[in-house]
């Protein structure tokens, strides 16, 4: 078992050397990293690995965003209440809280080739499934909830080993570009995946949008096996159970100033910030009076958002340091729901979001990139199950609390209440982490 994780010396997180053992070195005299220009960070999509990967990554994005539009649509046209399609929706994310932390040990410990491959074909023939079931006329909702779920716990125990991937298939100094980069196909395929989901809904049925999702999960399979090592990651003492090999492993990442700052910054931002896109359709009819185009222009105003604060990350990555402009971004997203809350106006709306997508995307990746730079490798995969518990466990919980106080106190005052917590707790979690709060080290 590796011992504690250290800091980083200098203000811009120095990024650990992969080396081939799989072993942490310490680079505490390594001189700063140098500059990235945006021409050095595009110019990885023209590497053999990273290249393949990032396209992959897209197609099968832009695959999920369709089957995400189509399922509600599918469910309403099977009678489905609201209470079913929230179920549908709490399913595929609730085994994100329970069994992540697991798959982060999958990551660490076996193969991730096999994980990815066995669990990303699962959920291939979930979708699969459902064009048989749309074709025949035997479909029902508790079927498409089941495979929601089925989908959900594949996911948690992958998602982890996916997380890992970009680390080891990039150099040393790009790993900050890479990151963002990735960021960036998640948002393009944030937008051209409804749009496109529009089209197949309009043309041919909710059959055509998971017909598209199977088929996009093949790339992705295939260049998975091809970039990812062989053979499971170099192990920690084998005195070790798994089970102490999980609670060491924590206990090392929360013990670790910088990690617990990020990870209390992207909790604080899921929870309390993530709402207002789960409840935009509530803002957009009850608010503002919209109707289903309003929703969705606003919609693709955040994803829009997201690509721009993505791409402007490309320009920056290597230059700021992640800790700073992940809080900043996170008061900013903070105070996007307090201007939500109090706007009169249909037209701000987008505004508005296209703003939060873009905080959100530079605030979060450049959380991830602080997590996987200052990690070992024999720990980067609870780290970053960690982060996606953070992420999607707290935007589950934050949507659940969020609707609660929305039917207590109404829309503007619920968003109101969480843009003002958010600030005052990203202000807190600020300066203890790089702030007067912070103190030295012995």
């Amino acid at each position: 078992m590796s011992g504690p994780i250290e800091r980083p010396l200098a203000v811009e997180v120095q990024v650990k050397q992969i080396e081939s053992d799989g072993r942490d070195e310490d680079r505490s005299d390594d001189p700063e990293m140098s500059g990235i220009t945006l021409a050095d960070s595009l110019h990885l999509l023209r590497t053999r690995r990273f290249g393949t990967f990032f396209f992959a990554t897209l197609l099968s994005n832009i695959g999920t965003w369709t089957q995400q539009i189509a399922e509600p649509w599918l469910l309403l046209s099977l009678g489905a209440s609201s209470f079913l399609i929230g179920l549908d929706s709490f399913a595929m994310a609730a085994p994100i809280g329970v069994l992540t932390l697991l798959g982060g040990v999958l990551a660490d410990r076996a193969d991730r080739r096999h994980i990815i491959a066995t669990c990303q074909t699962i959920q291939m023939l979930c979708p699969s499934l459902l064009v048989v079931l749309l074709i025949t006329g035997w479909v029902q909702p508790w079927i498409v909830i089941v495979l929601s779920m089925v989908v959900g716990v594949t996911d948690a125990l992958s998602m982890p080993s996916f997380q890992t991937i970009i680390p080891s298939i990039v150099e040393r100094d790009q790993i900050p570009s890479a990151l963002a980069l990735n960021a960036t196909q998640f948002n393009l395929s944030r937008v051209l995946g409804p749009a496109l989901a529009g089209i197949v809904l309009a043309s041919v049925g909710a059959v055509g949008c998971f017909a598209l999702n199977a088929l996009s999960y093949l790339p992705f399979i295939w260049v998975a096996l091809w970039i990812l090592p062989r053979g499971r990651p170099p192990a920690p003492d084998d005195e070790f159970t798994e089970r102490d090999y999980l609670f060491s492993g924590l206990r090392d990442i929360i013990r670790n100033p910088d990690l617990r700052g990020g990870l209390l910054t992207m909790l604080i931002t899921s929870m309390l910030c993530t709402p207002i896109v789960v409840f935009c359709p509530v803002i957009v009819t009850n608010m503002l009076h919209g109707g289903v185009n309003d929703f969705s222009a606003s919609i693709g105003a955040f994803g829009l958002g997201g690509l721009l604060g993505a791409v402007g990350l490309l320009g920056i990555a290597g230059h700021i340091d992640p800790r700073r402009i992940s809080s900043w971004c996170a008061r900013g997203y903070g105070s996007i729901l307090i201007f939500a809350a109090l706007n009169q106006w249909f037209w701000v709306l987008p505004v508005l979001l296209g703003f939060a997508g873009a905080l959100m995307t530079i605030s979060n990746t450049s959380v991830n990139t602080l997590l996987q730079s200052t990690a070992p490798t024999t720990l980067r995969g609870q780290t970053i199950s960690l982060y996606m518990v953070a992420m999607r466990g707290g935007a589950s919980f934050g949507s659940l609390a969020t609707g609660l106080s929305l039917s207590l106190v109404g829309v503007r005052d619920a968003l109101l209440i969480n843009g003002i917590l958010a600030i005052v707790a990203q202000i807190a979690v600020g300066l203890w982490w790089f702030g007067p709060l912070r103190r030295p080290e012995a």
